[in-house]
């Protein structure tokens, strides 16, 4: 500290109190320092210890790396050979586990076929069949071992076929002598006569090395079910069943099952009876099944499919409920087809003695299943016969479609007379029940009581409303009938076959627009009389429409009643067919009118006599072509159509004779004489065509008012004045506008018709000048 201080002072850099500080703070440094020494001292003793323990650690660190060297050059070297040695071991270990079993299996494979062999000679066929399947599970085993490809195995193989062959025909050989069929020629197995050839044997007493093993039945097709092959042999029984035995029996109402049992065996055959009907009753067929199915389950398929255990003594599965799992759906529907189908009513008053039926079909379901041949509740076959309701509407509308679908393919030309006062034969209706309409009726008589009467004194025929007097087939008249009645039987119907009935009657209908003009269109295209009548069914049927609904509105469900039961809207679509039909055959005739008059040469140069004949042969054409169809529609159409249609056909006629004739630019005097002549034949001849009735004298009335049917009568008649007459004549005819000339022609048509036939004159000129 003098040092310091001695230093400093030196130096001159501190003065007095400075120094003092610096000297008290060096004091107190010293202190830190001795404090310092005293720990060191404290601590070094612990450090020569843990010096001490490092050296020791590492004594012990070369004492380990000895060690793992040694472990490492001489134990692991004995570890891997005791390593190797093991696994060697195990693996002959697994070699010998295995060759044990697969000699143990063959073993089995031996002893079974050995015991097969025993059981056999002894037909007790079920063990066999067992020791045949633990012979096949031993192979089967052998050779699923994988590294083992043992050239025994195929010879086991070809010998456990061998055996199941042979096993499979001695119980084939057994199961002929159960079940033995006596079948006609397969070529002839679908007549009566080849059905009655059909015979089922069946053995009933078995032999005495049959007694001790069991019941034979029970053991050959035991045995077959442990094989896996009674699947077969029963499905091809069954067919033969409903092939030879269960669907003749159902088709053939006169056939009969005839049993007869003799001392070792029970024969089933058929015998033939006069049937009372073309269809057996369900019950009589139920019966014949019935019976069919008692002698099986008695002498065939009261059978096990497992021998008996004691825990499974109710619960077995019998070969019956096997061969009805495989026969039933087939012979069930058979049964619905060809039996119940047929027994379905074809009126709805027959409906409530369709109870027997239901009640014969729960019978025989439940006898069935008596016999286990059914399990389960209810089959088809009564869920079919319960639900008769609707099987009656569908096959009375199908037979509804099916007898209009008759009626509209016959020949349309079978025809029968409408008139006024003809109806449709229908059975009165019954009054309609209570309710709104028999309130309305009600409340309108009283109305009707406290009215005034308003009604005119004048009255309208009561043929107003109408249809006239036509022919109609006779098929559209029965296809109505079938329509009325159709609905008649909807009135005494349930809900839903009402609506079914009601609905098949508008298809009727609407079938007859599709099927009719496609059927007959050839002969409709073809035939005028045909396309007349064919006019006349659709007017009738239209006609009829339009108050058939509202005749049976009050009879029908109530779903009916509120306006859905129409058929109003049918009525334009079939006068729209009638009327088609029959102005297509009038267009055909126009043709065949203008046609023929086309071979006339125009009518020009009538004094060539060729010419002349042409146009002569021309107008005979038409004449016989329009009395021809006079004839054919006589007595067919009604009397207004009659006459419109012959009117404008011969208004045709007339028409293109006019405008040929008024064509011409020369006509000679001789050239006027002789068409005036051919005109004359027209006038003369044409109202002839007019015969609507068969009867002569009432058709003078229809020929005399031609003009009201023929546009261009009158036309016609000036033609010819025309051509005879002078000019002053004509001249006269047109009266300044006014005369019946100018009714018929026009200024330019007749100055054309004067050019024509006069020279150019001044008498010419000033009766030209006259016609404006």
């Amino acid at each position: 500290g003098s040092l310091v201080a001695a230093v400093l002072a030196h130096s001159g850099r501190l003065d007095k109190e400075d120094l003092g500080t610096r000297i008290g703070r060096l004091s107190r440094r010293g202190e830190v320092c001795n404090m310092i020494n005293k720990k060191y001292n404290e601590f070094l003793p612990s450090m020569q210890s843990a010096e001490d323990l490092v050296s020791q650690v590492d004594g012990l660190s070369r004492n380990i790396d000895l060690l793992k060297a040694g472990i490492e050059n001489e134990v692991q070297r004995d570890l891997n050979v005791a390593v190797a040695e093991f696994t060697e071991l195990k693996q002959q270990l697994e070699r010998d586990t295995l060759v044990l079993s697969i000699l143990k299996k063959l073993q089995e494979f031996d002893m079974a076929i050995k015991e097969y062999n025993t059981a056999l000679l002894e037909k007790k066929y079920v063990v066999a069949a067992q020791q045949l399947e633990k012979a096949r599970s031993s192979l089967k085993m052998l050779e699923s071992r994988k590294g083992f490809e043992l050239k025994i195995l195929k010879a086991l193989s070809t010998e456990l076929t061998v055996q199941t062959q042979n096993m499979l025909y001695h119980l084939g050989e057994e199961w002929q002598k159960l079940a033995i069929w006596k079948l006609p020629p397969s070529k002839e197995s679908s007549s009566l006569e080849s059905v009655m050839q059909s015979e089922l044997h069946l053995c009933t007493v078995p032999s005495k090395e049959e007694e001790i093993a069991g019941p034979p039945v029970a053991s050959v097709l035991q045995a077959f079910a442990v094989l896996g092959e009674l699947h077969t042999k029963l499905k091809i029984f069954g067919q033969l069943l409903l092939k030879y035995i269960f669907k003749p029996l159902i088709s053939y109402p006169s056939l009969q099952p005839f049993t007869e049992e003799q001392s070792e065996v029970f024969i089933l055959r058929f015998k033939s009876e006069e049937p009372n009907l073309d269809h057996s009753s369900p019950m009589e067929v139920f019966d014949k099944i019935k019976l069919i199915f008692e002698v099986l389950h008695k002498y065939l398929l009261n059978v096990p499919l497992e021998q008996p255990t004691e825990d499974e003594k109710d619960c077995r599965v019998t070969l019956a409920e096997l061969l009805g799992d495989m026969i039933w759906e087939e012979l069930s529907d058979c049964l619905i087809q060809n039996c119940l189908v047929n027994s379905i009513p074809t009126n709805s008053s027959k409906l409530e003695q369709y109870i027997e039926v239901i009640k014969s079909t729960e019978e025989f379901e439940k006898a069935l299943k008596n016999m286990q041949f059914l399990k389960g509740d209810t089959t088809d076959l009564l869920k079919y016969a319960r639900n008769v309701n609707s099987h009656f509407a569908n096959k009375k509308c199908q037979d509804v479609i099916v007898a209009a679908r008759n009626l509209m393919t016959s020949e349309i030309h079978n025809t029968v007379k409408i008139t006024p006062d003809s109806c449709v034969p229908l059975p009165r209706l019954p009054d309609p029940g209570a309710g709104d309409h028999l309130k309305m009726q009600q409340t309108s008589k009283l109305l009707h009581n406290d009215m005034v009467n308003l009604e005119n004194e004048t009255k309208l025929s009561q043929y107003t409303f109408s249809l006239p007097t036509c022919r109609i087939s006779s098929s559209v008249e029965k296809l109505m009938e079938l329509a009325y009645q159709t609905l008649l039987e909807a009135t005494a119907s349930t809900d839903q076959c009402c609506i079914q009935l009601f609905y098949s009657v508008r298809n009727i209908f609407q079938l007859f627009c599709d099927v009719v003009p496609t059927y007959h269109k050839e002969n409709l295209q073809k035939l005028p009389q045909l396309a007349a009548i064919h006019h006349n069914n659709c007017m009738y049927i239209a006609h009829h429409l339009l108050t058939l609904g509202h005749q049976f509105r009050y009879r029908l469900t109530n779903i009916l009643c509120d306006g859905a039961a129409t058929f109003v809207d049918l009525v334009p679509g079939f006068r729209r067919l009638g009327m088609e039909c029959f102005l297509a055959q009038m267009r055909v005739q126009k043709g065949e009118i203008l046609e023929r008059l086309s071979s006339a040469r125009n009518f020009s140069n009538m004094d060539d006599e060729e010419n002349y004949c042409a146009a002569n042969k021309a107008i005979r054409q038409v004449l016989h072509q329009l009395k021809r169809l006079g004839k054919v529609w006589q007595d067919v159409l009604p009397v207004n159509v009659y006459c419109k249609a012959m009117g404008t056909l011969l208004n045709t006629a007339l028409t293109e004779i006019v405008a040929r004739i008024a064509a011409l630019e020369d006509i000679s005097a001789e050239d006027a004489d002789r068409l005036y002549s051919l005109c004359k034949t027209m006038v003369e001849e044409g109202p002839q065509v007019f015969t609507p009735l068969p009867e002569e004298d009432k058709n003078k009335k229809y020929q005399e008012e031609v003009p009201v049917y023929v546009q261009k009568w009158m036309t016609f008649k000036e033609l010819m004045i025309i051509l005879q007459a002078n000019l002053q004549e004509i001249v006269d005819q047109w009266a300044d506008g006014k005369g019946p000339l100018a009714a018929e022609f026009s200024a330019a048509e007749v100055k054309s018709l004067i050019r024509a036939l006069f020279q150019n004159t001044e008498r010419r000129a000033a009766a030209l000048a006259k016609i404006k």
